[in-house]
C-alpha cells in the first residue's frame, strides 16, 4: 500500500524566507507540480524537500539556474548541486534540499511516496 504525504493540519506553517524565495524562483520559471515536504519529524537528513518538475531538460536547467540565482542574491550559497544536465537536479542547501525533475523521472523515483510519512506544507 502506498502512502501519500499528509497535508499539514491546522494553520499553514510559515516557511523560512529562503525557501519562499526558492519557491518564487521556481514559479517564475514555470515549474510544475511544486510541493514542499516537511521532513523534521520523519527522521530525515534535512528539514524540507522542495520538489518540482520542468517539462524538458532545458526547462529543468532554467529552473535550477533561477533558484541558484535567487540563493546567491539572498546571500545563501548552496552546499552542493548534483546532476546539472540530467533528468534530476538536486540542490543541497543543508537544511533543505531542492529536487527538480523531468516528469518521467519524478514519477519513477516518486519521492512523495518514498517520504510518505512527511507532512506536505501548503504553499
Amino acid at each position: 500500500m502506498t502512502e501519500t504525504p499528509s497535508t499539514s493540519p491546522g494553520p499553514t506553517e510559515v516557511l523560512d524566507g529562503t525557501i519562499e524565495g526558492v519557491i518564487e524562483a521556481a514559479r517564475e520559471k514555470k515549474a510544475r507540480d511544486l510541493i514542499v515536504l516537511d521532513l523534521r519529524d520523519s527522521g530525515g537528513f534535512t528539514d524540507y524537500f522542495v520538489i518540482c518538475s520542468g517539462g524538458s531538460h532545458r526547462q529543468v536547467k532554467a529552473i535550477v539556474e533561477g533558484i541558484e540565482a535567487r540563493l546567491k542574491i539572498g546571500g545563501r550559497r548552496q552546499v552542493q548541486t548534483e546532476g546539472s544536465a540530467t533528468d534530476w537536479v538536486l540542490i543541497d542547501c543543508f537544511d533543505f534540499v531542492v529536487h527538480v525533475f523531468t516528469p518521467d523521472t519524478r514519477d519513477f523515483y516518486s519521492l512523495e511516496r518514498l517520504w510518505g510519512n512527511a507532512i506536505r506544507v501548503e504553499i
